[in-house]
Parts: C-alpha cells; sequence; structure tokens
C-alpha cells in the first residue's frame, strides 16, 4: 500500500494544469484552465502527502487563498478521491 501512496503523491508532485484538468473533468469537478495551471503551479515540487490529512488541509487553504473557497473545495473532492 505504502508503494501505491508513494505513486500518487509523486503524480500530484508533478502535476500539469492540463492533466489536473483532466482530472478535475473525470471526477466532475468544475475548474478553469486558469485555475488548474495555478493549482498545478502551487502543487509541484511541495512534496505534498495527499494521504495525511493536515498536508492536504494546508494545501487546500493554500488553494483557496490562490483562487477561491469554492474551488478549493472541488479540489478537496479531486484530492480525497485519490486517496481511495
Amino acid at each position: 500500500m505504502k508503494l501505491l501512496q508513494n505513486v500518487i503523491n509523486y503524480k500530484i508532485n508533478i502535476i500539469t494544469g492540463d492533466e489536473l484538468l483532466k482530472y478535475a473533468k473525470q471526477f466532475n469537478v468544475k475548474l478553469t484552465k486558469a485555475d488548474a495551471s495555478k493549482i498545478a503551479a502551487y502543487l509541484r515540487g511541495k512534496n505534498l502527502n495527499i494521504f495525511s490529512d493536515s498536508d492536504r488541509a494546508k494545501a487546500v487553504k493554500d488553494v483557496a487563498k490562490l483562487t477561491s473557497p469554492e474551488i478549493a473545495k472541488e479540489i478537496n473532492k479531486v484530492l480525497v478521491q485519490f486517496t481511495k
């Protein structure tokens, strides 16, 4: 299980805006290309562990500052889907 978590976290840490947009569409999350690019730029290189509730909560708060609280809630939905 740890290996799968490492792979998912690695992918989150190198994600591009287009990839994030693709995943958002898969999970029926409304996201603009501009917001996806901002969020992906934030996520890249952060070494974020989305399986840690505190890490994910901090990332969602930071995304809310970059975009809006509504978009941050939607991004949280995508991140939670990755942990299932």
